[in-house]
């Protein structure tokens, strides 16, 4: 260590001299004023400010005249310039400042008392600055140097047995991409802040391949969160103790200026109280010897200088929490606020606590996810390399003996678990001891023996076989570790990595070199019976394994000394098993703890005692057992240890390790024997059985399966894992020499059966490749990963001759380029067994697939390759075919554009030699030809003996191309077929390919389908009638054409007739298009006639009169589609379309109808008896041509609905029959009084309307006023208006209730969905509603509005909601409005009502006159405002039910925050409320206040029937709340939903449940005892008729209870069990009992996990409860059993209103099943079939047609299409109260959407759709 400097020993005025250059710059950026106050200091210097001081030039030659000044000042006026320069400088470096002050306060000392140096300094420095500046300095100055001596005393202490020296730039990282997630503001302080050193660039992140060292990757660090991630073992801890070695030399990449602050996770997880970062550093870190004025002096400087701080936080993988992080900056915390310790440290790591300072965290790879998006910089600790590992055995061995560790690294180097091992440090030390006791013991072993044989003579031999001593020495060598020591003369490792760890157990145990006081272990080299240390030290593993087992199960690594005794813990030092630990105590006092040499050796022991000693149950042991995988996820549970547990209870579990487990076993406290023993083993071998056949691992744990397989040493188990796995797949792993060791050894099971490897996005060093060989019998190899390109190529070429069995290899997905494909190439050709190969999707480009077209034909066996996506031209496909021509096994080659390029072959074998062999076939399909390559395609093509079919499909070639093909054509020996589809582009074309028939004999028929199948295309092709000839017997009989398109020629009405004539012929044809071919009315009108005649033809589009479109369609509908008609034309086509007995459609839209084509049409009209639907959209103009069509509804019966826009879609539908209602839409037109007065006129002739919709044509108050004073004499259901009405025409609507009988409800809002809606009824007499929505009503209208409905003595229901109303109206309101005898319910909702203002408005309206409500509800609810920001504002709906000269009876404050202290006002209420019968306080926060203030108030209300106070948070009922209860001898109805119920508490209410008609307890909480008293007492409820009991925990006894006491009653209507996950015993105990309560109306059995059978069941056993009205069903298991038996009950329950089934797995038969059930379910209302697991749901949707009060479907989350929603569509017109549709998340389109908005407006109701 470094000496610290003796501010005593230097000269001030040296300082200044040595610090000239960095003073010069510091004073060099201070201000004028500074620099001058300091240039007064110089004797002679005037006071004045010269004029030339604010030049730069001049400062700075101010500053080296007053630096040269003082270096040669006397040293007392030196110190006072250096004392003036800290007081007034700013961004002064820590290090700097405090070596000046300190300086120059001793040479100050030294100075004799000089008073006007006194009286200088006293006058210019402030006393504020004099008293506190300097001790804070002082005090922050040794705080570093106490840090200094701590680390350097702790890296002493560590580095006592170091093999060689650590050194930061020999430690290599890898980089990693940090997840930042939301980017945090950069809090990096600036250069001045961190002294001289400036960070560096964090470099490229994005490559997890690059690396550097350590102390680089360090660099730049300062004032970020910096993640250093390594193993266990891999250095973490001793590596940040060499960091702070260094920096208290002031070396490193941590500036020294910085107080390093390291502290142990270890350590952290300790700490259960809470603490301030003050504790934390005061009491857990530094020495605890500074007083409280140092200690806040220090923290206080901190807190301003937070950068000056550097914080090591090293093991987080051995903390017991997780680190919080907060997504939005919070704000800053306090250092002296108290918190646990896991929230401490997140704070420092989010910046909450300390912002600025600079966080080192070291952790494992997989707690690397609980830091994303608060790390700024992360690094992967890389391991040791075998020439470092070889190094440091070099050095371990090179105090004791250099040959001896020459063969020691041979040995390691050699082994694959030793050497995986020793690439971590801390492993790489334990083998090392381990390789240390193997070779020293084999050599004693060698000498004993040859030392024996020396000595031994021929008659002492035959007298120790007489004595019995022959062979007893050598059998126990041979039992002991020495069985598999010596081959062939050299030692041996044991082959798996448990045997390693009991070698490794026994050589540390052979390190005790104190055998006193266990003299049977006392051996000699001549002894002749030896024990092995594990036989030695028994019991001392056995309590050591049982410690480690303890601690696993505790998940914790530190042992207190207490927790160990001293025998075992002397051992377990002296051998090195146990580590010493310096641990700061609670207190902060200093505490001893230990720990094993490594985790996994933890594991290890861990596992010995699981399988020695029947402490550990069977349970335990399948509890630990199971496959890790090396996927990582934030859901992880967190553990200290390295999940190795697994493995070595795998390896145990083999029979080589049988004895010592015996052995141990007995010391255990067993028997002994091999039977205890064996069947643990034989357990862990069943329990590794049955994950060889599970069939849902992942590549992970399959790899995982393989090392547990090869630690058992089993090979039927190997076999085992083949056989249910014909390929192994290890997808996106990284993979280790070790890992393809382990799979080697499972694949060479398989003997001649084979196994396939899939390295698909695996991550592998090349040095996987040379342990893959090892692995015999692979058939086939897949490399699949962009990763992998060249390189791996190259490595894999060279050892592909060595897999014998291999018959497919995949290179594909890659990154392969030519110089991969020709390595790959060559190696094949050594592969004579190669069946497939597929090199798709890389880069060979044409170079790559010339390589590969070299080989194909020197493969006998090949049968497939795949060689597409390769960025190729048609080079590489012509370089195929070319080559392949000469290949007598090739069987089709297939290319498609670039995406997919395969050969196939046909194989030749005895078996099938005497067949006929196939021509070939070639498939060049979406190739890009031209004239050149397609001359070197024939060419190639030419060379082909034979060739059954050539397919050249696709492509568009010009006539050229295709000429130059023709001229080949007679040169290729195809035998079938030859196919070009889509590659002919024009008639040119077509002629070249028609001349074959004469110029090509082999040729014998040709097909011409133009783009696409059953499609001839001869648009734009100057056809004349004449040529139309040509074509037709060209065609022939073509019965298969679909679509003919002879647009765009000149065929006239003369080949229209033609065609009209063939048309019977053309069997499938589906569309043909005559657009452009100068037709006129003439054919127009044939065509009608032919709409009439011909039993195809459905459908007929023509625009301008047969000018431009004319297109003809066979669709299931006749429709005639005509545009830009003269009234004459329209005249003719009606007199056609007279004679058509078909469902018709006339489309006359985009006409120009004036008065007399509307006349012609309304005149023929009740002729067209077979027309359904009469379009005349974009045909009206203006409002009286519309109300001409308007009459329609007087001249014929038979229309159904009018529906007219201005310039937009306007259609009337007709029905075959008389029609019992219609409808009229007439929106967006100009109506002034002389049309509203006509349109009046036709509607009250008309016949019945059931909506009336006047939206839209600017009627205003006026209109709409006359319009409403109209409606006693109109026929009508529902009115829609829209048109801009004011408050005062809304005053007018509502003034309808009064004034009209019919009308029952008025809805009106002004807001941005403007909307008035008034319904009528026939009959009058009827319930009245009248709902205000966003109308912004002022006080008079409020007043207005209360003397309207005063006047309406039917009003049941008023509803305001975001009127802007205010309190103070809304009270005016109630006074005013007078009601009658009938109760009057008033909901009011305003956004400024949150709970307290609502509770208040309560108390106001209660305490104005109470006698007018007989009921109070409040409900909060929730909208969303803005979904990006996911704000919320709660606001409630006050319900008010008034009753003339009624007391109140009912209030109801549901879900309104409203929290216990808040009940007190309603106290004095209520006590006057005598009849006061229902109160509901659900869903708030009561607390214990509000259940005081139940006790208090409900003895006062002998009435009360109905308690429902539900709870949000845990509330228990106490023997106090339930007396209160008890008291209430009217109370019917009781929830208390939510709590917690004592057993005296529920022993008192128990007395009430044969009075209660309804109960809830759902999410309650009790004991076993008091459950069990609850559900005996229910059985005394024989009147109950509701009872919810909705995830609540029973035990069995209390299950029983429940099914009894539910059997006993027969008046049950209500049941709800939700989320109790029956099981099938249980569901069938529910069928048993359903029969009974013939008067259900409704039961739930949501959440329930229900199978298929169970709900079969359910259902059937429904059909008795006649009374039924709701099902839910939903998240259960139900499938297509359970819906087919709703199709066979469901009809007879005539009263089911809701049917809930979602979130189940109803398939499509299901669906079928469920839409027979529904067509009977005429009163259902209500519908969710929200993800039912099929999209096929149409038949669904068609079949609610037959249920008229439906209100309320639920689709979503089904993945539905447009057909479904079409299907909705159509049922609007009978679903009159449809309100509300969920659609969300399917796959409606942009048509299916339309279709629905188009439909909504037939309901006016509707609300919401999503």
């Amino acid at each position: 260590m470094d000496e610290e400097v003796d501010p005593d020993d230097e000269n001030v005025n040296s300082v200044l001299v040595q610090e000239y250059s960095e003073l010069f710059h510091i004073l060099s950026s201070q201000s004028p004023t500074v620099i001058m106050e300091l240039c007064e200091m110089m004797p002679g210097r005037n006071v004045g400010r010269p004029a030339s001081a604010d030049s730069p030039a001049a400062v700075t030659e101010l500053i080296k005249a007053m630096l040269e000044y003082y270096r040669a000042a006397s040293p007392a006026d030196c110190a006072d310039f250096l004392q003036r320069l800290c007081m007034l400088c700013e961004n002064i470096p820590m290090h700097l400042e405090s070596r000046l002050v300190s300086v120059a306060a001793c040479a100050d000392s030294n100075e004799n008392f000089n008073p006007r140096l006194t009286n200088e300094k006293s006058s210019s420095l402030p006393a504020e600055q004099q008293l506190i500046k300097r001790p804070r300095i002082d005090y922050w100055e040794q705080c570093i140097a106490a840090v200094r001596r701590l680390l350097l005393r702790r890296w002493e202490r560590l580095s006592e047995h170091l093999v060689r020296e650590v050194q930061l730039d020999n430690v290599w990282v890898s980089l990693r991409m940090p997840n930042r997630g939301k980017e945090r503001p950069d809090q990096t302080p600036g250069s001045a802040d961190r002294g001289s050193r400036t960070p560096e660039s964090d470099g490229d992140l994005g490559s997890s391949e690059s690396r550097v060292t350590l102390e680089t990757f360090l660099q730049g660090c300062a004032g970020k969160v910096t993640v250093v991630v390594g193993q266990a073992g891999s250095g973490k801890t001793l590596l940040m103790s060499c960091l702070g070695q260094q920096w208290a030399h002031g070396l490193g990449p941590i500036p020294s200026t910085c107080l390093f602050i390291l502290l142990e996770f270890r350590q952290l997880r300790l700490l259960s109280r809470p603490l301030s970062l003050s504790d934390l550093l005061f009491q857990h870190y530094l020495p605890p010897e500074s007083g409280n004025d140092e200690k806040q002096a220090i923290v206080d400087y901190l807190l301003s200088n937070p950068e000056h701080s550097c914080w090591v936080l090293d093991g987080y993988d051995e903390f017991d929490s997780k680190l919080t992080r907060q997504e939005a900056q919070g704000e800053v915390l306090g250092p002296e606020y108290p918190l646990p310790v896991a929230d401490l440290i997140s704070g420092l790591v989010n910046r909450q606590l300390l912002p600025g300072c600079t966080v080192l965290v070291t952790c494992r790879l997989r707690d690397v996810m609980d830091l994303e998006g608060v790390s700024d910089k992360v690094g992967q600790l890389l391991g040791w390399d075998w020439q470092e590992i070889k190094e440091y055995v070099d050095n371990f061995f090179e105090s004791t003996n250099r040959a001896l560790g020459m063969q020691a690294a041979d040995l390691l180097l050699s082994n694959r678990h030793l050497l995986a091992m020793s690439s971590l440090p801390a492993l790489c030390n334990i083998c090392c001891i381990c390789l240390k006791h193997l070779l020293l013991e084999d050599k004693e072993r060698v000498a004993v023996a040859q030392s024996r044989e020396e000595e031994r003579k021929p008659e002492t031999r035959k007298q120790e076989t007489e004595k019995g001593l022959k062979g007893v020495w050598t059998a126990e060598e041979r039992r002991g570790s020495s069985k598999d020591l010596r081959v062939d003369g050299r030692c041996q490792i044991p082959t798996t990595l448990t045997q390693v760890y009991l070698t490794v157990l026994g050589a540390f145990l052979s390190r005790d070199s104190d055998n006193r006081g266990k003299p049977e272990k006392a051996t000699t080299t001549r002894s002749p019976q030896r024990l092995t240390p594990l036989s030695q030290y028994r019991s001392e593993l056995c309590e050591l394994s049982r410690l480690a087992w303890r601690g696993l199960e505790e998940n914790k690594m530190l042992f207190m000394e207490e927790e160990i005794s001293q025998d075992v813990l002397e051992l377990s030092i002296r051998t090195g098993l146990l580590l010493q630990v310096e641990l700061r105590h609670e207190r902060g006092m200093l505490v001893n703890a230990y720990c094993f040499i490594h985790l996994t050796m933890q594991e290890f022991l861990a596992a010995l005692r699981i399988m020695t000693s029947n402490d550990v149950s069977d349970t335990q042991l399948k509890k630990r057992f199971s496959l890790k995988t090396r996927w990582m996820t934030k859901s992880d549970q967190r553990t200290v240890f390295t999940d190795s547990l697994h493995l070595y209870v795998c390896g145990l579990a083999s029979s080589h390790c049988t004895p010592t487990l015996m052995q141990l076993d007995r010391a255990s406290g067993g028997k002994g024997g091999p039977s205890w023993v064996q069947t643990r083993q034989n357990l862990v071998l069943k329990l590794l059985k049955n994950l060889c056949h599970s069939n849902s691992l992942t590549g992970p744990k399959i790899l995982e399966l393989c090392h547990c397989v090869q630690e058992s040493q089993n090979k039927q188990l190997a076999k085992e894992v083949v056989s249910t796995r014909p390929i192994l797949e290890l997808r996106n792993i990284r993979l280790l020499p070790n890992d393809i060791d382990a799979v080697a050894f499972v694949v060479n099971s398989a003997a001649n059966s084979g196994v396939g490897l899939d390295f698909r996005a695996c991550s592998m060093e090349l040095e996987c490749l040379d342990v893959l060989p090892s692995c015999q019998y692979i058939n086939s190899l897949s490399f699949r990963s962009r990763k992998y390109g060249d390189k791996l190529a190259e490595k894999l070429s060279s050892i592909l001759p060595k897999f014998t069995t291999l018959s497919k290899l995949e290179f594909c997905v890659a990154s392969l380029t030519a110089t991969g494909a020709a390595s790959l190439a060559s190696a094949l050709q050594a592969c004579p067994g190669i069946m497939e190969l597929n090199l798709s999707d890389n880069n060979l480009k044409d170079e790559g697939i010339n390589h590969i077209a070299n080989i194909l034909n020197k493969l006998p066996k090949l049968v497939s390759v795949k060689l597409g996506q390769n960025n190729t031209s048609l080079t590489a496909v012509n370089c195929l075919i070319r080559k392949l021509a000469s290949n007598l096994n090739i069987q089709h080659i297939l290319a498609d554009g670039k995406k997919n390029v395969t050969v196939t072959f046909s194989q030749n074998s005895v078996t099938n030699s005497h067949k006929t062999k196939s021509e070939p076939a070639i498939n060049l399909l979406n190739q890009e030809w031209n004239k050149s390559e397609m001359q070197k395609l024939a060419n190639s093509l030419v060379r082909w003996p034979a060739l059954s079919v050539v397919d050249l499909s696709g492509g568009q070639w010009d006539v050229e191309t295709l000429r130059t093909l023709t001229q080949f054509l007679p040169k290729f020996s195809v035998t079938k077929k030859i196919i070009l589809n889509g590659s002919c582009s024009s008639v040119e074309g077509l002629v070249v390919l028609t001349a074959l028939m004469s110029d090509c004999p082999s040729v014998m028929e040709l097909h011409i389908r133009y783009k696409y199948t059953w499609t001839l295309c001869l648009s734009s092709c100057g056809l004349v009638p004449a040529d139309l000839e040509k074509v037709w017997r060209s065609l022939g009989t073509s019965s298969d054409l679909t679509i003919l398109d002879l647009s765009s020629n000149c065929l006239g009405n003369k080949s229209l007739k033609k065609l009209l004539d063939v048309l019977p012929r053309l069997r499938n044809i589906q569309e043909i298009n005559l657009s452009n071919n100068d037709i006129s009315m003439e054919g127009v009108a044939m065509l009608a006639g032919a709409l009439c005649s011909h039993k195809n033809l459905t459908q007929v589009d023509i625009s301008n009169r047969g000018r431009e479109q004319v297109l003809l369609k066979f669709w299931p509908v006749r429709r005639i589609n005509n545009s830009n008609l003269l009234p004459s034309d329209i005249s003719t086509i009606c007199k056609k379309l007279v004679r058509c007995h078909h469902c018709l459609e006339l489309d006359v839209s985009h006409s120009s109808l004036n008065d007399e084509a509307i006349e012609n049409l309304l005149k023929a009209l009740p002729k067209m008896l077979s027309l359904q639907r009469l379009n005349v959209s974009h045909c009206i103009a203006s409002a009286a041509e519309a109300l001409v069509l308007v009459r329609c509804l007087m001249l014929s019966h038979r229309v159904t609905s009018v529906e007219l826009r201005s310039q937009s879609e306007s259609v009337i539908h007709l029905d075959r029959v008389k029609a019992e209602q219609s409808s009229c839409r007439l929106t967006h037109f100009d109506l002034s009084s002389d049309n509203l007065e006509r349109l009046l006129k036709i509607l009250q002739e008309g016949p019945l309307l059931s909506a009336l919709d006047l939206s839209n044509n600017q009627l205003g108050d006026r209109g709409v006023k006359h319009v409403v004073d109209s409606l006693p004499g109109l026929k009508i259901t529902s009115y829609v208006n829209s048109n801009g009405l004011s408050q005062q025409g809304l005053l007018d609507v509502a003034s309808t209730l009064c004034m009209c009988d019919n009308v029952s409800d008025v809805e009106v809002c002004l807001g941005a969905e403007e909307r008035c809606l008034i319904w009528l009824r026939q009959y009058g007499g009827c319930e009245k509603t009248l709902s205000v929505r966003e109308s912004h009503l002022q006080h008079e209208h409020v007043v207005r509005l209360a003397e309207i409905l005063s006047d309406c003595p039917s009003l049941t229901k008023l509803e305001f909601k975001n009127n802007l109303l205010k309190l103070e109206w809304i009270e005016d309101f109630l006074k005013l409005l007078n009601i009658g005898e009938r109760r009057c319910t008033v909901s009011i909702e305003e956004y400024w009502i949150r709970a307290e203002e609502a509770f208040g408005l309560v108390c106001r309206c209660l305490e104005l006159n109470f006698t007018l409500f007989s009921n109070i509800q409040t409900h909060r609810r929730t909208s969303h405002i803005n979904a990006h920001l996911l704000s919320r504002v709660h606001h409630t709906t006050l319900h008010l039910s008034l009753m003339k000269s009624a007391e109140l009876t009912s209030i109801s404050l549901v879900d309104c925050a409203v929290e216990g202290h808040q009940l007190a006002p309603l106290r004095s209420i209520m006590q006057s409320c005598s009849l006061l019968a229902e109160l509901d306080f659900s869903h708030n926060i009561l607390g214990m206040e509000g259940a005081e203030f139940l006790c208090s108030v409900l003895p006062l209300l002998p009435n009360l029937t109905s308690l429902s106070i539900g709870s949000k948070d845990r509330v228990t009922v106490n023997e106090k709340l339930s007396e209160a209860l008890l008291e209430c001898t009217s109370l019917q109805t009781l929830n208390l939903s939510g709590y917690e119920i004592e057993d005296t508490a529920a022993q008192v209410m128990t007395r009430m449940f044969p009075r209660l008609l309804s109960l809830n307890l759902s999410h309650c909480g009790w004991s076993a005892a008091g459950g069990l008293q609850i559900f005996q007492a229910l059985g005394q409820c024989v009147s109950l008729e509701g009872l919810c009991l909705d995830s609540v925990h029973l035990d069995e006894d209390s299950r029983v209870s429940l099914a009894q006491s539910l059997r006993n009653n027969k008046s049950l209507r209500s049941l709800k069990l939700d989320s109790w996950r029956m099981t099938d015993i249980e569901v069938e105990q529910l069928t048993r009992l359903l029969p009974v309560w013939t008067k259900l109306r409704k039961i739930s059995l949501s959440k329930n996990k229900i199978s298929d059978q169970s709900g079969d069941k359910v259902v059937e056993a429904l059909i008795g409860c006649s009374h039924l009205e709701e099902l839910h069903l939903s998240s259960n298991h139900l499938k297509d059993l359970t819906a087919a038996r709703m199709a066979l009950v469901l009809p007879s329950l005539t009263h089911i209103r809701v049917l809930d089934i979602s979130d189940n797995s109803i398939g499509r038969e299901g669906s079928l099943s469920l839409s027979k059930a529904i067509m009977y379910m005429k009163s259902l209302t209500k519908i969710n079939l929200t993800s039912v697991g099929t999209s096929e749901l149409c038949a669904v949707a068609a079949s609610l047609a037959h249920c008229p009060l439906i209100q309320d479907m639920g689709l979503g989350w089904n993945n539905c299409g447009d057909e479904v929603a079409l299907e909705l569509a159509k049922i609007f017109l009978f679903c009159k109260k449809l309100t509300r549709i969920d659609l969300e998340s399917n796959n409606v389109s942009v048509a299916g959407a339309e279709a629905l908005a188009k439909a909504l407006e037939s309901c006016p109701a509707f609300q919401l759709i999503r």
